[in-house]
């Protein structure tokens, strides 16, 4: 009786046994699933590097990031996201001070004003800046039945003038933060294709951007005009060449501008915009990412 007893146990433990075996041998052979968003800082080994970063973003509406359907903020989390995965940092946090339609002497305004923006801006590692698209629409909107090339030479001037002053005013609050300072694009084909000189305009009007950018320290320009103004596969934009053959009743279409107004950003056009400054903000690192810089 007891031997039957016995066969019975083993009969009814043996099944557990073996699934309590197969789950061990699971447990052994297969890698623990990590957690989906990243608490600690495994991945950086590097300890001179920070772990939590700040990014602020000041600018005109390619800052605060109109024509992103997603409305998640255009260009400027999608670069939050890139670096803090690239460096496996435990967090990237973002101050985006973006303002549809601001000039540069509108964003200086804002900048003065507000005591918020001025503290942020010097707690930043990091600072990104658009600017110049509304100060060139302004001599547009100005006289856009007589403009020329020449028309732009003293708006220039001025608007140079005035990003100087925007850019010391910003270095007043962070002595030591890079700021990229992001150029603008030519859209305005798609408004007045008869305007051919239109690309030259906008390629001075950067050369004056960067001018200014250039004299400033830890100060970089980014260009976007290339990666925009023709769409993502070249076949749009007119240039001013002999090679142009749009028709003037022709309808001109850019998928990486966003269809509702055809002058701002799409997603797939912030995402370009986002790889140019994660581009040149990782030929910087040293000056965001180690210990002791900008702390």
């Amino acid at each position: 009786m007891k031997q039957l007893i016995h066969k019975k146990w083993v009969m009814l433990l043996l099944p557990f046994g073996t699934a309590l075996l197969t789950t061990l041998l699971l447990l052994l052979l297969i890698p623990k699933a990590q957690p989906y968003f990243n608490t600690q800082n495994t991945g950086n080994t590097n300890k001179n590097d920070k772990e939590i970063l700040k990014y602020v973003a000041i600018g005109d509406s390619l800052t605060e990031g109109v024509g992103d359907l997603t409305n998640s903020g255009g260009f400027v989390p999608m670069v939050a996201k890139d670096i803090q995965e690239k460096y496996q940092l435990n967090a990237v946090e973002i101050e985006n001070f973006g303002k549809n339609g601001d000039r540069s002497d509108q964003i200086l305004k804002r900048i003065k004003k507000s005591d918020d923006i001025k503290a942020q801006l010097g707690e930043a590692d990091m600072i990104t800046l658009t600017v110049g698209g509304n100060d060139l629409m302004k001599v547009i909107k100005g006289d856009v039945f007589n403009l020329t090339i020449d028309s732009f030479d003293k708006p220039l001037e001025s608007y140079q003038k005035q990003m100087t002053t925007l850019l010391e005013e910003i270095r007043k609050y962070n002595e030591d933060a890079p700021v990229y300072v992001l150029g603008i694009y030519n859209p305005f084909y798609l408004y007045f294709p008869e305007i051919t000189e239109m690309q030259q305009i906008v390629t001075n009007w950067n050369a004056g951007t960067e001018t200014v950018v250039n004299e400033q320290e830890r100060m970089y320009f980014i260009p976007i005009n290339d990666l925009l103004y023709k769409g993502v596969d070249g076949d749009v934009g007119i240039t001013g060449s002999e090679d142009d053959t749009a028709d003037a009743g022709e309808s001109i279409t850019n998928n990486a501008i966003y269809e509702e107004d055809h002058f701002h950003p799409n997603n797939l056009g912030y995402q370009l915009m986002a790889n140019a400054v994660r581009q040149k903000m990782i030929e910087t690192k040293d000056e965001w990412l180690v210990k002791g810089v900008n702390e």
